[in-house]
């Protein structure tokens, strides 16, 4: 236990050292404010270029495999509606509009997709075809993930992890980048991204995802539907405060409570379209 206290006390020592505040992105309609501590020496250009070599070899393996779609009804409709939502991301972080966004469908049973950091977006087709997912709700997906990539919670995650490592490893370690401090630095990506989001995180997404969304024209009632869909496609997930995520019904309470803030902007673009 003391091994513990003294080891978590480095770690608040090391992480109020290293990291600085800042704002990721504006609060938008959806008012998510929240002020992120990320690690000075894990700069967004890093975290980037660490995440797009996973990607590259993640769609290597599928297209090795023969599962990257690029033809498909589904992968015209995954592009078209990344498309849209794309086009509404400097609303929240102007510099998005210089983002190498690309956009994938894997041909795979996986009910998944995300949105890396720097905009590298994958969906598979199990989550499209197993929920019989409409385009609204699919946007509702997509956009949800879109936001965790604006808000760069990978980068702030790996903040977390990288206090850590370093409190473990000794302060020294902040002193050098030898091949001690590389190691870590890799440790330190494989461990976060195989991490999922915390609670603040998962709400901020589906905040920002939901006016996403909204904006590019897509109901943002579908956000509702899909989880439910979720839920009752996860029956016997553990309840609530035994999981990083969300309940099914705590977190369809949420939207409900915020799409009467993000209608205007679906009517608005609706009429537009």
């Amino acid at each position: 236990m003391g091994r513990l206290l003294r080891l978590t006390g480095l770690s608040v020592a090391v992480w109020l050292a290293g990291c600085q505040a800042v704002n990721t992105t504006s609060g938008g309609a959806v008012g998510v404010e929240r002020k992120q501590y990320m690690f000075s020496m894990l700069s967004t250009q890093q975290v980037n270029q660490m995440y797009e070599q996973s990607y590259q070899q993640t769609l290597s393996e599928a297209s090795g495999k023969g599962q990257l779609d690029k033809n498909s009804s589904n992968a015209k409709r995954v592009n078209a509606i990344a498309q849209r939502l794309i086009a509404q991301t400097p609303v929240f972080r102007p510099d998005s509009a210089q983002w190498d966004w690309q956009v994938n469908l894997i041909d795979s049973e996986e009910l998944n997709a995300n949105c890396g950091p720097g905009g590298k977006i994958i969906v598979y087709s199990g989550l499209i075809e197993q929920l019989k997912l409409s385009d609204d709700e699919l946007a509702a997906v997509m956009g949800h993930e879109i936001a965790h990539a604006l808000r760069e919670h990978g980068r702030e995650a790996m903040s977390k992890a990288y206090a850590t490592q370093m409190a473990q490893q000794g302060v020294g370690a902040l002193l050098g980048l030898g091949q001690e401090s590389m190691a870590l630095a890799d440790s330190v990506v494989q461990y976060s991204m195989t991490l999922p989001n915390s609670r603040d995180n998962e709400n901020e997404a589906d905040l920002i995802g939901l006016e996403l969304s909204a904006r590019a024209g897509y109901d943002p009632q579908a956000a509702i539907s899909l989880w439910q869909k979720m839920s009752s496609n996860s029956a016997g997930a553990p309840p609530e405060f035994m999981s990083t995520h969300p309940s099914s019904s705590s977190r369809i309470a949420a939207l409900q409570g915020a799409i009467p803030k993000v209608m205007p902007l679906y009517q608005q673009a609706k009429a537009a379209r």
